[in-house]
């Protein structure tokens, strides 16, 4: 499925197979995750860095050819493909081992074709291998999801008691994992979201609510999923003092003015940006161990835009995903 324009559906196009490049491999697409991201990006609220595009960066696929000098994977293996999809190795942040600040760097359905495709060409340095607990379906929301959400579980610190806002297919991983890790999770849905709820305590959450009350007791740290800038006073009024808000999106709506008072006292506000292959390492390891699995909702490549606007209602439990098998 193409990107053509924002602001309009995704057409349907035949486009010729692509040929992997140097350290590039091909992949026959077996199932794509759909995020908010690609929402922001068909809305135009990020600008798409090349038109037309192939969105997708929750890419699960079997190798199919290999380019020169690729030598990671063998024809048949089954890799995931996230976000970041290239970074140049060589500036300060990648030297830190900060690659997902990377100034050059490249994204997987925004800079370079995604996996609303039955192919997708990678470079194989930015792949992971999939757990075999999971299925092909499955697995796609824990390449972004997951992954990134596990990095801004990881910015929460040893948060014990922990806020969700925004309870969809990150929190619901996320949710699994913190539990695991033996935090309390509070979780905040849309107002009178009722099945949503219900969803995050089936998920241990140990009260669940509208993101405009308050939880019963103070929280150590609170995540912000949701993209809605008016959240971020309402969390940081929620945490304790020396609390901390991470901001977890790529984009989110401008945040209000809000007296200091609520920012005072040592509590902290910091977002979230992108990932780093040592983040997939390590939420690809733990994911099983911690029994995380992914609540999913499957439809056909063809019928794509009905899955982007069954997000955009608000009317998916855990993670729309294109089931290409």
């Amino acid at each position: 499925m193409l990107m053509t324009a924002p602001q309009r559906p995704l057409v349907a196009r035949e486009l010729p197979t692509p040929e992997p490049g140097p350290g590039q491999v091909r992949l026959r697409v077996t199932a794509c995750g759909v995020c908010r991201t690609d929402l922001h990006i068909l809305d135009g609220e990020l600008r798409a860095r090349r038109l037309p595009l192939v969105p997708g960066h929750q890419v699960v696929g079997v190798v199919e050819a290999q380019g020169a000098l690729a030598k990671r994977w063998t024809a048949g293996e089954r890799v995931g493909v996230p976000w970041l999809a290239w970074a140049c190795g060589a500036c300060d942040y990648c030297r830190a081992e900060r690659e997902n600040l990377c100034d050059t760097a490249r994204f997987t359905g925004f800079d370079v074709d995604g996996g609303y495709a039955e192919h997708a060409v990678v470079d194989e340095r930015f792949c992971f291998p999939i757990p075999a607990a999971y299925s092909d379906v499955e697995a796609a929301p824990l390449l972004c999801a997951g992954l990134i959400g596990f990095r801004a579980l990881s910015l929460a610190g040893q948060a014990a008691r922990i806020g969700f806002y925004g309870f969809g297919s990150a929190a619901h991983l996320l949710t699994q994992v913190a539990r695991w890790q033996g935090r309390e999770v509070f979780a905040f849905t849309r107002p009178g979201d009722a099945t949503g709820q219900a969803f995050a305590r089936s998920l241990g959450a140990a009260w669940a609510g509208g993101a405009e009350e308050s939880p019963p007791s103070k929280l150590d740290a609170a995540l912000i999923f949701a993209p809605v800038g008016e959240l971020v006073p309402r969390a940081l009024r929620a945490v304790r003092k020396g609390g901390s808000v991470v901001c977890a999106g790529i984009h989110m709506s401008d945040i209000p003015s809000f007296p200091y008072e609520v920012l005072w006292e040592e509590r902290m506000l910091r977002s979230v940006a992108n990932l780093t292959r040592r983040d997939g390492d390590e939420f690809l390891r733990i994911a099983p161990l911690a029994g995380v699995r992914p609540e999913v909702e499957s439809y056909m490549l063809k019928d794509a835009n009905q899955a982007l606007g069954a997000l955009r209602a608000g009317r998916v439990r855990g993670t729309a995903v294109l089931d290409l098998a």
